[in-house]
């Protein structure tokens, strides 16, 4: 696998690249109303900020059991099966392609869980306040050229600037989220669109 941190400008496909895998993911669980929708996060979510082009993906869902039971068929469709990867209340479902390189990145937590609201709540603050944002790539571009042939130091580097902003993100949305932008997932059951 590949380690050497590279941020690209935003690409308006990430959008569309992620609506792809969302339905991929879901085909890999079969029609089911324990999954309720899957989320776009990360940076590619953030219009107008680089990122590393790595698809983040957060599917809502209201039994890990049942997730877990899936696991072959998750497997099956190229995904890895990591459990919660060190973060209780998750499991972590990374997508490594051929070259090395990992393309996706999903996060599966349950509806309503600490971890979903504080990811949403995150995407939605830098999707609301593109100066925040653009702090935000800022930081990135400097831990990347620090930490460019290591991806745990960098993320690590990143650490106090996410936790703070997360902290503001959070505050903001118990308040309602003012001024939020359009914050639908990516993808939900046909059912429920």
């Amino acid at each position: 696998m590949s380690t050497k941190v590279e941020l690209l400008d935003h690409n308006s496909q990430w959008a569309e690249q992620a609506v792809l895998e969302a339905e991929r993911f879901a085909a890999a669980l079969g029609p089911d109303p324990r999954l309720i929708a899957i989320h776009h996060i990360g940076s590619t979510s953030i219009p107008g900020i680089q990122a590393k082009g790595i698809i983040d993906l957060m599917p809502e869902v209201t039994s890990l059991e049942w997730l877990d039971e899936r696991r072959e068929s998750i497997e099956a469709a190229g995904f890895e099966y990591w459990g919660d990867y060190g973060i209780p209340g998750r499991r972590f479902c990374p997508q490594t392609g051929g070259d090395g390189w990992r393309r996706v990145n999903v996060h599966c937590f349950l509806s309503g869980e600490e971890g979903l609201i504080r990811h949403l709540a995150f995407r939605d603050y830098l999707r609301t306040y593109p100066d925040i944002a653009r702090d935000y790539e800022r930081v990135k571009q400097e831990c990347a050229q620090k930490h460019a042939d290591n991806p745990h130091a960098y993320t690590d580097a990143k650490g106090d600037w996410i936790q703070t902003t997360q902290a503001r993100a959070l505050e903001w949305w118990a308040q309602g989220r003012a001024g939020a932008v359009d914050s639908r997932p990516s993808w939900v059951p046909q059912s429920a669109s």
